[in-house]
């Protein structure tokens, strides 16, 4: 098989997720790391939480 410039992934699950790249100021930053440990879960998980939130705020209907 030649070289590509990607790699191919098999996707097992119908719902693949997108990785993004966010940068926030450090106040805020700080504030998600303690909503996170007050929940017991990661920041990442505390900012996929808020998202999905706004979405369905912002957006109905949509996921």
């Amino acid at each position: 098989m030649p070289p590509t410039s990607h790699k191919l992934i098999r996707q097992t699950k119908v719902n693949v997720a997108c990785r993004a790249s966010v940068t926030f100021p450090p106040e805020l930053y700080e504030a998600l790391e303690a909503i996170a440990r007050s929940k017991k879960v990661s920041v990442a998980w505390v900012v996929r939480d808020a998202a999905e939130k706004y979405v369905a705020n912002e957006h109905p209907g949509s996921k």
